[in-house]
Parts: C-alpha cells; structure tokens; sequence
C-alpha cells in the first residue's frame, strides 16, 4: 500500500505544533529535536534518562543517587505518608526528615518499577486473528495469543512484563519492569509547603509548592544500587533553556474520533464530575466530625478536587467551538485519504460510523455501570472479586473471562486479595468512614437507578442504605486476610457456603454484574476493533510522523523554559522564594482566619533569614505532559536533573485533548530549591551531600 506523495501529504497531515507530543523511546523526535534546538541525544544519553525512571503507580520517580534514592512529589506519596501517620505522629502536617538511614521509615504495599525492555508484538497478534472473525472472536483470538507471549517474555527475562497498546491499538508492545518492593521513607516536607496555596492555587500559575519528596529503593534490606541515576545540576536552569520530561503521562484522547470526543463532552465527562462532587461532600460530610476525621479525609480530598479541576478544563476544550472544528478538519481529511484508497476503504471506511453506533449502545447502560458494583466499599468489592474468582475458577479454561485464564494473572489476583485490606484513594478506610460512604453509595445508586431496579432491589430488600451498611460492615469478617484466603483456597463451595453477609451481598450482585460486563464486552470489541483499523489508516497515511496518545508508559516530551500570556500580562518564568513570603504575608500570614491555605509552618518562619530567598523555587516550561507525569523528572542537555514536575498551568487542562503551544505549560520545583530547603530548614547536609555526589 502506498501513502500519499509528500505534496498530499501535507495537505492533510494534521499541524504538530512545536514542542507537541509525548513521545516514545521507539520513536523519539529526533529530527524536529536537531532542527529546532540544534541538540540530538545520542542512544547513550537515551538509555540513561530511560533507566533512571520509574513508574510508581499513576506517578513517576527517578533515581537521584547511587544508593537507590528516588525523588518524586510529595503528592505522590501523600496517600502512603498518610498510611504510616497517626493522630499522634501527623508526618503530612509536620513533615519528616530521616537523619539517618536506620532511620527511614519502611512503607507497605508501594511497588516501584524501571523499564527495561520493549518488544513490539504487532504483527505477531496479527497473523493470530484468522481472516472473517467479527470483532469479538478477533478480540478474543488477540487476547489469548497476547498471555502466550506474555508468559513467555516473562518466563525469559525474570522482568514483570506489561502490555502496552499505542496509537489507539495501532501497535501493541510488551515492557517488562524490573520491580522494587522494599521503599521508604526519607523526606516529604510539610504539606502546607508542599501544596502551599491548596486548591486554589492548584491548576494554576505562578505557583510556589515545594512538592517534593524523597524515598529510597532497598533490594535484600539494603539500598539498590541503580546502573543509572541521574546527577544534580550545578548549574541551574536559565529562561529558555530547553528541558526534557521523562515520565507515565496518563492517559489522553487527542487520536480519539471526534464522535468519541462528542460522547465525553455531553455524556463522560460530565457523569464523571457528577460523581467526584458526590464523593468529595461525603467526604466533607465526614471530616466536619472532628479534627481527626478530618485529617483522616484531607489527603482523599485533595485528590478529588485535583481530578475535578483536571475534568472541568477538558470539558472546557470540548466545548471550545474553535479546537473542535480543528479536530473535526483532521478528522474529514483522513477519512478523505481513506476513502481514495480501495484497500483503506474496504478495512475502514465504516469504522467512524461503526464507533458512533457503538457509543450509542453505550449510553443505554451507562447508568448501571456507574452504580451497579461497590457502592464505593471497599469491602464490598473485596467481596465480589472472591466471589467471581470462585465462580470463574470452577469453569473450565477457556470458558472463563480472559482475565481469568493465565496462571500469571490469577497468581497476581489472589496475592493482592489475600493481602492487606486498602480503601479509598489508597488508604485503609476507618469503619466509621465505610459505613458512610458505602450508605451514600447505595443511597445515590437508588437515586440514579430507581427503586425498582435489580440492583436497588437486590442490595436493599426494602431497607434503607444506612441499615444495610451497618448490619454488612459490622457482621463481615472479610477484613482479616485469613477469611479471605479460606474463600480463596476453598472456591467457589467455600464461596457459597459462606454465612458472610458481605459474601452474601455480593453473591445477589454478581449476576447483575456478568449481564452487564456481557453488554460492556460487546461495545468494547467494536470500539477496540475499529479504533485500531483507524490507527492503521492513520499510518498507512501518515506513517509515524504523529505520537501516540498518553497510556500510562514511558514517554519523553520536550520544550523551553517559557512564559505565556494570561490575565492582561505575561507570567513569569521562575518564582522564587521571596514570592513564597510574599504571597503567605499578602493573605495576612498565620494570623489569617479566613484563608488559611497560604499559611506557612512556624519552622519556615524561623529560618527565613537563612534561606537564600532569590533561589528559584518554580518554573513554567513549554512540554507537553497529563497527569501520570507528576513526579517526573526534568532533565537538560547533559542529562542532569535540573527540576521536578509537579502539575500544569489551567489553560492546559483542555490538552486531554487537544494541544495549544500558546498556552499550555507544565510547571516544575526548580532542583535549586529543593537542596536549599534540605540544607537551611530541613538540617538535611546528609541528603544534600548524597544529592550532589558526582
């Protein structure tokens, strides 16, 4: 198949502007890189900001010494830090500093992981789908070859190995991570520093966080020593200087058809703010209890206000008339280029038309499939995960759901629900707080569903949603992992015999819940199938020449230190601590009442004078990155860390699905201010010492 001549080309390729993209390490923009910045990274300097990243989780880390330390942001950690706090020892308040290694406090269930290999498996899948299958088969013909080789890729290098679709299903890879399990604790500074401003700040620039903190790696009980790290500038950043972002952005939708971008915007995103306002007031509702509840609560709180703000701007761009019919071009221009193209237009000239149909089945069960399941207990969905692997255990093989059929996989499933028991956002959830939550689950499922509905039926049986989470939570027993290992070692018998009345609810929900994965898979296949064919167009057109979008693998993107206009000016590249100061006293510092998130801890203010206040503390730097790169490091020309990502400007937030090189700015603790803090307010010689360690 030919694609088109270079002077078509260019009629339709969709305008890749500037610094746009996250890209992967297969496909690194190395042209665009000499052109423009007259830099191109040699496969040395590749491999070496490659394997001094990891992926925590939703975050990114990097390794920052040669024993194993790993700087990330201190709200990537918060949820852990929170775990490992207490009433009494409040280290998201106060802050911690580990003066000594024997010192650094060991947290619980994180695993951190490095990338180190990539293989493609695209034309591997394809020749396992046999010519005529439907989109299910084909799916399912895909998935099946897909375990084969993930076992076998992981029988072969030791690596835990991950599947990576990219370009919408236009290419599927598989990484395999080396796993950490053993990290603790080093340093996190207050989160009044740390997310100075709060929520109003949050989203927006200029900003002044010190979202920073450290951890470290063990391996045999004692610190990893990485082959790469990366090493401390000494130099510093200067205004537009080029940066790099090494990191797991997310997820973005920008290759989505515009049919898909239509549902998010009437439908997806705004059934996703509705719940995240629901849980943030149940959450409200349950911190005005008392001081502790709150403290209980904040770190959950934070992170729903950061995902409600992230959603309200994708929605703005959605409803931004002007980028929709950009996209709506892009879109007419490659389904033009299919349609000249005989083979393109038997395999995917339907496929637009075909998403559109799919997404309107879609929307007929979208209802059920945000309230029929937990009902936000984490209980309850310990519950019903027993209860389908008890049920899919006892059927054969290939009859089983896909998840269900690799021994790799079921391996996985059983540690982790044999394992300490985990709640909302992370945290193991107090009873008193399930029980709220899970009765305003039920209560909004009623609501939403109505009362006649099988779920609301079968979960309530003529009770109110209080009296059902009360009689659940405090008859289970699904708390101590020894029940849940007996449910798992007896099957699907122990399963049902079981008097648990958490079990019992689940066992009522789960057929609710296969008619409904049934409908789910079968809208799936077609939005999977199709998308796919549309990527494949998309190359046959275009070739490589477009980044994937975001998916939560290893991506590096790249661009300036750079201002951009906002309110009637133009904001600044750096702040600095002097603005830091200056923003706590403009708020009437820790006398104010009202307004408390610019207060500072009396620590800040004893050593003001010690600090250098001109040191830079954030930056504003033209890349493009989602969330999932938090944490990330920033690196420069020589590959040295010279900052630290932490969050996006609010212009940006529409970059979900489009990009906008005019205002679209990530922000960054400059690494300056990091080892100024360490040196003049944490007593932290050791750490700093460590840092700068060549």
């Amino acid at each position: 198949m030919r694609r088109l001549s270079a002077l078509a080309l260019l009629l339709v390729l969709p305008v890749l502007r500037a610094e746009e993209g996250m890209w992967t390490f297969d496909n690194l923009p190395l042209k665009q890189l000499k052109e423009k910045y007259a830099f191109e990274p040699n496969q040395a300097w590749i491999e070496h900001v490659r394997l001094s990243t990891l992926t925590l989780g939703g975050c990114t880390g990097s390794f920052v010494s040669a024993d194993g330390l790993v700087l990330t942001n201190h709200h990537c950690v918060r949820g852990s830090v929170q775990r490992i706090s207490s009433k009494e020892r409040d280290l998201v308040k106060n802050g911690f500093v580990a003066a000594s290694r024997d010192l650094e406090i060991k947290i619980p269930g994180l695993t951190y992981r490095t990338l180190m290999t990539m293989d493609n498996v695209t034309e591997r899948l394809a020749k396992a789908v046999k010519a005529g299958l439907d989109e299910k088969a084909a799916g399912e013909a895909r998935a099946k070859e897909l375990e084969t080789i993930k076992a076998e890729l992981e029988k072969k290098t030791g690596l835990v190995c991950d599947v990576v679709n990219l370009y919408q299903g236009g290419e599927t890879w598989i990484y395999g991570f080396k796993a950490f399990k053993d990290v603790r604790l080093v340093a996190a500074p207050e989160i009044a520093v740390a997310a100075f401003g709060g929520d109003f700040d949050n989203f927006t620039y200029p900003r002044h966080d010190l979202d920073f903190s450290l951890v470290r790696v063990y391996e045999n009980d004692k610190p990893y020593n990485p082959p790469h790290h990366l090493t401390w500038s000494t130099e510093g950043l200067k205004d537009g200087e080029l940066t790099f972002v090494v990191g797991h952005p997310g997820r973005t939708s920008r290759l989505q058809t515009v049919a898909q971008m239509k549902d998010d915007r009437d439908l997806g995103l705004p059934t996703s703010l509705k719940g995240l306002y629901r849980q943030q007031a149940v959450f409200e509702e349950y911190g005005k209890r008392s001081a502790e509840h709150a403290r209980q609560v904040q770190t959950s709180i934070l992170g729903i206000t950061n995902s409600t703000k992230a959603n309200e701007g994708a929605l703005a761009g959605l409803k931004d008339a002007e980028a929709m019919k950009r996209i709506e071009a892009t879109e007419q221009a490659l389904q033009a280029a299919v349609a000249k193209d005989p083979k393109l237009a038997a395999s995917t000239g339907q496929s637009w038309t075909l998403i559109e149909k799919a997404l309107q089945q879609q929307a007929a069960y979208r209802a059920e499939a945000q309230f029929v399941g937990g009902a936000r207990s984490s209980t309850l969905g310990q519950a019903l995960a027993l209860v389908r692997l008890g049920e899919q255990l006892a059927l054969p093989a290939e009859e089983r759901m896909q998840e269900y059929r690799s021994e790799a996989s079921l391996k996985t499933l059983k540690t982790r629900l044999s394992g300490a028991a985990s709640g909302m956002m992370g945290q193991v959830a107090p009873r008193e707080q399930e029980v709220l939550m899970f009765t305003r689950g039920l209560e909004d499922a009623a609501q939403e569903l109505g009362p006649k509905h099988a779920f609301v039926v079968a979960v309530l049986g003529g009770k109110t949603a209080e009296e059902v989470a009360k009689a659940t939570l405090e008859g289970t027993k699904l708390g101590d992992a020894a029940v849940r290992k007996a449910l798992i070692d007896g099957g699907q018998q122990a399963v049902r015999e079981s008097a648990d009345p958490m079990v019992q609810l689940a066992r009522k929900i789960e057929p609710l819940l296969l008619a409904l994965r049934k409908k789910q898979d079968g809208v799936r296949a077609i939005l999977e199938e199709h998308a796919a064919r549309i990527a494949k167009a998309r190359f046959a057109v275009y070739g490589k020449a477009l980044p994937p979008d975001a998916t939560g693998s290893l991506r590096i993107t790249y661009g300036a230190v750079a201002t951009y206009p906002a309110n009637g000016t133009l904001m600044q590249p750096f702040t600095t601590y002097l603005g830091l100061y200056d923003r706590h006293l403009g708020w009437g510092g820790n006398q104010a009442k009202t307004y408390t998130d610019w207060n500072l801890p009396q620590r800040w203010l004893d050593r003001m004078g010690q600090l250098d206040l001109k040191t830079p503390l954030n930056f504003s730097h033209a890349v493009d990155t989602t969330g999932g790169n938090s944490g990330s490091p920033v690196v420069n020309r020589k590959g040295e860390l010279v900052g630290l990502l932490f969050d996006g400007n609010i212009e940006g937030n529409a970059g979900r699905y489009f990009y906008d090189t005019k205002v679209n700015r990530s922000v960054s603790v400059d690494a300056r201010a990091i080892l100024e803090a360490l040196a003049k307010v944490y007593d932290a010689p050791h750490l700093v010492a460590e840092l700068t360690k060549k």
